[in-house]
């Protein structure tokens, strides 16, 4: 076999090393994340994008290359993730289609296969963006093309693929200004880099480094620690409901105010949870506990520098899904005695309050996820087929969850569409104009024409110093967040929530807002915003609901 050749058994080493050096990274490319909140997760749902399409290629037995394309696509389809994966899964969609009858590639047909699969995530996209992750695949399959005939081998050819890709990433920041403004290439271009830096490593034979020195919280807690637990008891008994894990990035002004002391941290810890875990050395301290409210968990460790690479999960969910006990939504297991029902609502939410309400307003299905813990498109497809409906309408509350519900689509039985709602107010806005006895059509008309008529605010905290929108922010400080925009900026929490509300509410045309009160959010906080509300707003009706959400302490509905 030629040195322009590429063959199965290559090409899925390729794969696998691809899918462990992301693994290695994800942290760092989390970190990439424009915004300065506790919520940057494209690393994360790359890595468990790519994850997904590797396991399908390490149980397939096949050396053909289109066949292990094709099993790495499928995986890649199935798990993939936020905006990040669906992109990464369409690049190799279409990569896969252009050599599914090949068992073994020449230079040309790599080069044609990585442009194909460049053609197909464009496609998917709607209103693609110059400056991400498309632009730096772009630019590296048009290198591979241009390349076919001055190079002699497939390690060559690979490698001016892989430079070209890291030179339009480095130039992201000149295509995207808020790139360029926080100082940071964009995540997702990162994500494919170290993807191809995997490809490149394999074909060399060569090992790549681990990005961490620090040991890893996986390895001190494996997968059986909490499978064990689960085993022998029930759901209600799970006391502490969130698996908690994070790092503190140590500042020497926060503790030259506040000492660190390792076993003190831990004893203060142990109060709020259980399943605890503390590892510390002299820059970082990493965190693993269940606790039934982690951003107190949270709190405490800001007293001592910067919160990093957070991962929270519903052990409850979880629980329910391992031991069958029953499925992953409440209202599933009615649903499966019923006959199928004409029409369905599939939503996504994160918080037991705001699931209990989406419940409430006639959601079929609540798959548990957002900010942190983008559902899969696997995820979406199982919730739509436990809808048993003939009709389901997808909301998923969160921007970054839009194309894998759009992706899911395609993967099931019946008649699906997705109302495009960016956030939980939106997905609220629309659940109140669901009609059960109105078509598929009518409903998504009249749900994503309620959607343009509700504005969203947040309040959350910044994870680290930037400047962003011309705002200069520092790590701790509080952030009043209106449709996506860093709108107020303080150290104390209610300045920015009056500062931001006085943006969101007009007085002339609005009439009612909505208070999610977030697991962080006090009920005397709740007090305060009502008071400045009667005094600063007539005529505006306040609701609150205890929305449990983890990360925003307050989300604001306002109509």
């Amino acid at each position: 076999m030629s040195n322009r050749t590429l063959n199965g058994e290559q090409f899925a080493q390729m794969i696998l090393l691809g899918a462990h050096h992301l693994s290695n990274q994800a942290n760092m490319i989390d970190s990439l994340n424009v915004f300065p909140v506790p919520d940057g997760d494209t690393g994360t749902n790359m890595n468990l994008t790519m994850t997904s399409g590797a396991k399908e290629v390490e149980q397939l037995n096949s050396k053909h290359v289109g066949e292990i394309s094709n099993a790495f696509a499928k995986g890649l389809l199935m798990g993939a993730r936020g905006n990040s994966g669906v992109i990464l899964s369409q690049l190799f969609r279409g990569f896969s289609k252009s050599v599914q009858d090949k068992e073994t590639l020449e230079l040309q047909d790599l080069a044609d296969a990585l442009q194909s699969g460049v053609d197909t995530a464009y496609k998917a996209v709607m209103k693609p963006v110059e400056g991400t992750v498309l632009t730096v695949s772009k630019d590296a399959a048009k290198a591979g093309v241009e390349a076919v005939n001055s190079v002699e081998t497939v390690i060559d050819w690979f490698d001016i693929v892989l430079k070209e890709a890291k030179a339009s990433l480095n130039r992201t920041p000149d295509l995207l200004p808020v790139l360029k403004e926080v100082g940071v290439v964009d995540s997702g271009g990162q994500g494919l880099v170290t993807v191809y830096e995997g490809f490149l490593a394999s074909l060399k034979g060569e090992e790549l480094p681990e990005h961490a020195s620090q040991p890893s919280l996986d390895e001190l807690v494996n997968a059986e620690h909490h499978k064990m637990h689960q085993d022998f008891m029930e759901t209600e008994e799970i006391e502490f409901g969130y698996c908690t894990e994070f790092m503190v990035k140590f500042e020497e002004e926060k503790l030259a105010k506040n000492s660190f002391d390792e076993q003190q941290y831990r004893e203060e810890l142990s109060e709020h949870g259980d399943s605890l875990l503390v590892v510390a050395d002299d820059e970082v301290v990493k965190v693993h506990i269940h606790a039934e409210y982690p951003g107190e968990v949270m709190s405490i460790g800001q007293r001592y520098g910067s919160l990093i690479n957070i991962k929270i999960e519903n052990m409850r969910e979880q629980h329910s899904a391992i031991v069958d006990e029953k499925p992953v939504n409440t209202n599933a297991e009615l649903k499966k005695e019923e006959s199928r029902s004409k029409m369905a609502v599939v939503t996504v939410a994160m918080g037991e309050g705001i699931k209990t309400m989406f419940e409430s307003l006639n959601a079929s299905i609540v798959i548990e996820g957002g900010q942190t813990m983008n559902p899969s498109t696997q995820d979406i497809v199982e919730a739509i087929n436990q809808a048993n409906a003939d009709y389901v309408l997808v909301l998923p509350n969160n921007k970054n969850i839009i194309m894998a519900a759009e992706q899911a689509h395609d993967l099931v039985d019946c008649e699906v569409k997705v109302v495009p709602t960016k956030t939980v107010p939106q997905g609220m806005a629309a659940m109140l104009s669901y009609n059960p006895e109105a078509d598929l059509n009518e409903n998504h008309e009249a749900m994503s024409e309620a959607i343009e008529f509700v504005k969203t605010g947040q309040i959350t905290y910044a994870v680290r110093d930037t400047q962003i929108d011309g705002k200069t922010i520092e790590e701790g400080n509080f952030m009043g967040i209106l449709e996506g925009s860093i709108e107020s900026v303080h150290t104390d929490k209610m300045k920015t929530i009056f500062e931001l509300l006085k943006q969101m509410i007009d007085d002339d045309e609005d009439e009612i807002i909505t208070i999610l009160q977030g697991e962080d959010g006090t009920n005397d906080e709740v007090e305060q915003i009502e008071q400045f509300i009667d005094e600063n707003f007539e005529d505006i009706e306040v609701e609150v609901v205890e929305g449990k959400q983890p990360i925003y302490s307050f989300i604001f509905s306002v109509e």
